[in-house]
């Protein structure tokens, strides 16, 4: 920390095999003290909310004795205590994300009407920023949420309906937080550790009582139906993905010409049967089909119709997007990269699907052993189509 003015604390430790109160006490501990040693002016702190007036669980507790670690120095600490982040990585986005695309029917515990106030990530990054230049005199705390309340079931229902999913929520008020953990151990990617620990925070109302930030920062947060939105339009990182590389001796121009070609009469490189039978099956669905063709390969611009694709990006002998337009139970994207070095180019071909619920991961997973075929060969023949060109 040598040379460094303000720092940030962003750490729990709720995944440790161990007791993550000790973890989060010494971690706290050690890093007050290097930040002392270090003359540190000021400490940015991320906590969870929740009143003392409540019994607080052991994560919320552990949250609040952490800020009181960083404060036992001299060094002015300016505490942010929030509820639900929505956004990727998340824990608690991340649980209601992984439960609502899994499950068709849901079993509700009785913590899914607690009330909370969920934030944007990106409003949590500004009011992180925003704390650098904050004129302090000693510490501060603020309570900082989005601008409306809802329950975490409201939260899933909300998500469903923006995913355009349909879902049935059956409120079983028996499932104690220990059964709950075990069944979100079934369900979702959570450890069943994470989520024993995260749901005995979840019975606690997560809401603003003090609105001290309102008055010390421009910040005005978005409600949670905005910032689903927002986390559903830039996160990419639930992606079902098939990537692959191969290098060729041509030039970036000459190994990106069969990419811009592709589709129309020129067909698709390898098993062209396959792409026209999954044409035709498309047509059968209501779908467009393979009959649109391809309107010129040497002026392709955004917008164009690629078969039952439409250009998405495109950046000349470079790089390649096509989203798909056929009937699935999802988004699909075949995007192309070409990128020069000192004896040729590289290729590189990325199949990405964004599943729609349980149908659209088992459409996925269903032809996935297809897609080993045909998009290995694709790539084969496009090397070997620039290698001629060439």
């Amino acid at each position: 920390m040598t040379g460094v003015d303000t720092a940030y604390y962003l750490v729990h430790s709720m995944d440790s095999t161990e007791s993550f109160e000790e973890q989060d006490r010494a971690a706290a501990q050690n890093f007050a003290e290097a930040a002392r040693e270090s003359g540190i002016r000021r400490i940015i702190y991320l906590g969870g909310l929740g009143h003392g007036a409540e019994k607080l669980s052991a994560h919320l507790r552990s949250r609040h004795e952490v800020g009181d670690i960083l404060r036992s120095t001299s060094i002015p600490v300016v505490e942010f205590r929030a509820s639900v982040v929505i956004g990727s990585g998340s824990l608690s986005f991340e649980m209601i994300r992984a439960l609502v695309e899994r499950l068709p029917v849901m079993i509700a515990p009785r913590w899914v009407s607690v009330a909370a106030q969920p934030i944007a990530i990106a409003d949590l990054i500004s009011y992180l920023l925003a704390a650098l230049d904050l004129r302090l005199d000693g510490n501060k705390i603020f309570e900082i949420g989005g601008s409306d309340q809802v329950s975490y079931g409201g939260l899933m229902k909300e998500y469903a309906k923006q995913r355009g999913l349909k879902r049935l929520v059956i409120s079983v008020p028996f499932l104690t937080p220990r059964l709950s953990s075990l069944w979100l151990g079934l369900v979702t990617p959570l450890y069943v550790r994470v989520g024993r620990k995260l749901i005995d925070s979840i019975c606690h109302a997560t809401i603003v009582e003090d609105q001290t930030a309102l008055a010390f920062f421009i910040i005005r947060p978005r409600g949670f139906r905005e910032a689903i939105a927002e986390a559903l339009k830039s996160d990419g990182r639930h992606l079902l993905m098939d990537s692959r590389t191969i290098h060729v001796t041509a030039s970036p121009e000459d190994a990106f010409t069969p990419i811009r070609r592709i589709g129309g009469t020129q067909g698709w490189y390898y098993a062209n049967w396959l792409w026209q039978a999954r044409g035709l099956l498309d047509r059968l669905f209501g779908g467009v089909g393979l009959r649109r063709g391809l309107r010129d390969p040497d002026s392709l611009i955004v917008g164009d119709m690629v078969d039952f694709w439409r250009v998405e990006a495109i950046e000349p002998n470079h790089r390649l997007r096509l989203a798909a337009e056929m009937k699935l139970p999802g988004q699909a994207w075949l995007e192309f990269e070409v990128t020069g070095d000192s004896t040729g180019s590289v290729i590189r071909q990325t199949a990405s699907f964004d599943p729609k619920g349980l149908l659209g991961r088992a459409y996925w997973y269903s032809v996935f052993p297809l897609h080993q075929f045909v998009f290995g060969g694709m790539l084969q023949g496009i090397a070997a189509k620039s290698r001629i060109d060439s």
